[in-house]
């Protein structure tokens, strides 16, 4: 038979609130900044090509800094 060990039920509230705040703040980072270059360059030029590829690139330039800005964040939260 299968045994699966217990799960921790000793996380305090503090690294609970800590780790929402963190993931808060880099969903904002990773999704504002290329909506809004994505937006800007669509509406005032209105070529939707041009604001997609900038946005996407933004987008995956800071994914692979991803890593540096949680440390950075969870450095500022703690």
């Amino acid at each position: 038979m299968i045994r699966f060990p217990k799960k921790k039920n000793d996380i305090s509230t503090e690294t609970v609130i800590n780790t929402i705040w963190v993931s808060t703040f880099m969903g904002m980072i990773f999704s504002l900044p290329p909506l809004g270059i994505f937006l800007g360059i669509y509406l005032n030029t209105g070529n939707i090509a041009v604001g997609a590829i900038l946005g996407f690139g933004v987008h995956f330039v800071t994914l692979a800094f991803s890593s540096r800005i949680s440390k950075f964040l969870t450095q500022i939260m703690s």
